[in-house]
C-alpha cells in the first residue's frame, strides 16, 4: 500500500507542477516501499539521492516561475523549500553516516506531512496566481 496517493485536491491547476508533484509522490512511495521491504543501505541511498536530486529541480522549477512573473509571495516560499532541502540534507548525513533509524516510518510520515500541507498552501497559492497571470498575458 502506497504511503500516499495521488487525488486532484493536490492538483494546483498548473499542469507541469502537478506533474512534478506526482513525481515526487511517486519518489517518496519508492522510498517508503525500500524501507519497508528492507533493502540495504545502498539501495536507499540511491533511492534518497534521486529524490533529494528530484526535489531540487522542481523546487528550482517553481522559483523559476515566481521569479518570472514577479510572485509576490517568492521570498516565503522560497523559505519553505529551504527549510526542506536543509532537514532532508540533515536526514541524508545522518544516514550516510550511518544512523539507518534515520530512514524509518517518522522520516517518511515527516516528507508525507510536509508534502501535503505544502502542495495545498504554499503551492495552491502559487499555482492560482501563475494561472492568473497567464489569463493576463492573453487577454
Amino acid at each position: 500500500m502506497p504511503l500516499m496517493e495521488w487525488d486532484d485536491k493536490l492538483s494546483v491547476g498548473v499542469m507541469q507542477i502537478d506533474n512534478e508533484h506526482k513525481q515526487l509522490i511517486k519518489m517518496v512511495n519508492e522510498l517508503h516501499d525500500a524501507i519497508r521491504a528492507n533493502h540495504g543501505k545502498e539501495v536507499l541511498g540511491k533511492v534518497l539521492d534521486g529524490l533529494i536530486a528530484y526535489t531540487g529541480a522542481h523546487f528550482g522549477h517553481e522559483e523559476s516561475e515566481m521569479k518570472r512573473t514577479a510572485y509576490p509571495q517568492a521570498s516565503s516560499h522560497v523559505a519553505e523549500h529551504q527549510a526542506l532541502v536543509k532537514k532532508v540534507l540533515e536526514i541524508h548525513a545522518s544516514y550516510k553516516a550511518g544512523k539507518h533509524a534515520v530512514l524509518g516510518m517518522e522520516t517518511l510520515a515527516f516528507l508525507r506531512d510536509w508534502l501535503v500541507k505544502h502542495i495545498k498552501g504554499t503551492d495552491m497559492a502559487l499555482g492560482a496566481y501563475l494561472k492568473a497571470h497567464a489569463q493576463k498575458k492573453v487577454a
